[in-house]
């Protein structure tokens, strides 16, 4: 189905500079020595490494993974009668490390949840803190984020579209009307 957003929030130039500015807060937060960039699938993954990258510069020892946490859900079957399970990729124990969560669109915090519950499977972290690319607000659940690269206010109608190069074939953050198939997922 084609259609048009109706606002670019970001260009691809825009989301580089964002996670950039991103990595210096990560990186001005404090000593992370035993830190763990845990990307939520799928969009979070890629910017977890995009992150990583820039933290890697900065001098930091960055691992980092992915975070599948669809059977983790509370709305597993409000999303789709038989879900993707993609595959959580560990760069080693969580057990005592300091690890980000990294996703792209923070709305009600749902997801947020499901990646605790699922990373508590693996082991207790020294700290967890999150970082996001974008935060809609309007949180069902006390979920904040340590870490934004934007704040956008959006309309019950509106859904924040993340699409990014490794998956999508482009960079940019747009919003888009409800009832309209975004190719990202926000929860």
């Amino acid at each position: 189905m084609a259609f048009e957003a109706r606002r670019q929030v970001m260009s691809a130039e825009e989301l580089r500079l964002t996670l950039a500015a991103m990595a210096s807060e990560i990186h001005e937060a404090g000593p992370n020595r035993s830190l763990i960039l845990l990307g939520i699938e799928r969009r979070g993954a890629p910017l977890a490494e995009r992150l990583a990258e820039l933290l890697r510069t900065d001098g930091h020892d960055v691992a980092v993974g992915r975070l599948d946490i669809n059977l983790y859900r509370d709305d597993l079957t409000k999303v789709a009668s038989q879900p993707i399970v993609r595959k959580t990729e560990l760069p080693g124990s969580v057990e005592g490390r300091d690890v980000i969560v990294v996703d792209d669109v923070l709305y009600t915090g749902r997801t947020i949840r499901a990646a605790m519950e699922a990373l508590n499977d693996y082991g207790r972290v020294k700290s967890l803190k999150l970082a996001v690319l974008v935060d809609r607000g309007n949180r069902e659940l006390p979920i904040e984020a340590n870490f934004i690269g934007r704040t956008v206010d959006t309309a019950e109608d509106e859904i924040i579209e993340v699409r990014l190069e490794e998956v999508d074939g482009t960079d940019d953050v747009r919003i888009m009307e409800r009832g309209q198939t975004p190719v990202s997922g926000q929860e």
